[in-house]
């Protein structure tokens, strides 16, 4: 059994978490209050997908919902308030997310000009429009398909607490502070599992809901910045290097299993609830 210990959604991609005490599972995603997961993400002029690699003050933009709006706050700036209700109007653009290609919709030059003073540098705020949908490569999901909104491939990453503790105890090992679970940026951290079991999960399921994991999560730089003063620091993955390289993933190193809905879309899971785990050694 594995344990639910977090539950967390990225409303604006690359910007800090909300930890939720229940969520939605749909297939395209963590659901809270009606906030999806990587529901905005910021752009470049040209429609590229920013994130904490090139602009780690991301990590200081905090939103919050409140009722029917999500307030966005930096340091130094007065807060943000965006609306749940789509704009009709807004304009439609098309957005880079790795190689694959994504309509959106412009926020404005209001939202633009708060997160350019917010991060550093010019940008666009765009939303994933009602109604979308953004299917994933179905190399990993045996063919069945799935979807994602402005998530980097699949729309859940779970990583197993024990997979961080076995970290930590290499990195004190090693002379270097421990890391909390917030530097690998997962939807879902599960207790009551081996570390790195979560790589041979052939499912996670409560009351209908069934996630499957699909692919393991190849690491960027990203968990090297700390995520309370967006300052880059010592990088973890090389001491990952050692034991994470991953033979499937071309020797990338990987840390946590992106998972699918295969089966209860809709269904909430709660802090605290226990995972039935099928696990195939």
């Amino acid at each position: 059994m594995a344990t639910v210990t977090e539950l967390l959604i990225y409303p604006i991609k690359s910007c800090a978490g909300i930890a939720v005490p229940e969520a939605e599972f749909h297939v395209s995603g963590l659901v809270a209050d009606g906030v999806h997961d990587r529901e905005w993400m910021l752009v470049t002029h040209d429609g590229q997908f920013l994130t904490q690699r090139e602009y780690p003050r991301m990590a200081l933009v905090h939103p919050r919902i409140d009722g029917d709006a999500v307030d966005v706050t930096a340091p130094g700036m007065p807060p943000l308030r965006l609306s749940l209700a789509h704009d009709s109007a807004a304009r439609g653009v098309t957005v880079q997310i790795w190689d694959h290609s994504v309509e959106a919709a412009d926020c404005g030059d209001a939202a633009a000009a708060w997160f350019a003073d917010a991060i550093g540098g010019a940008c666009r705020l765009v939303r994933f429009p009602p109604g979308a949908q953004r299917p994933t490569s179905t190399k990993w999901t045996g063919g069945l398909p799935a979807e994602t909104r402005f998530a980097d491939g699949y729309p859940i990453l779970v990583i197993g607490q024990a997979s961080l503790d076995d970290l930590n105890a290499k990195l004190q090992a090693a002379g270097r502070a421990p890391l909390p679970m917030n530097r690998f940026r997962p939807n879902l951290v599960v207790d009551g599992i081996e570390a790195f079991e979560e790589d041979y999960v052939e499912s996670f399921a409560l009351d209908g809901l069934v996630l499957r994991p699909v692919k393991p999560c190849a690491r960027c730089p990203i968990p090297a910045i700390d995520q309370a003063t967006g300052i880059p620091g010592p990088d973890p993955l090389d001491i990952l290097q050692a034991y994470r390289a991953n033979p499937r993933m071309e020797g990338a190193v990987c840390m946590g299993m992106n998972c699918i809905v295969t089966a209860g879309a809709g269904l909430s899971l709660k802090v605290g609830q226990q995972l039935d785990t099928a696990v195939a050694f």
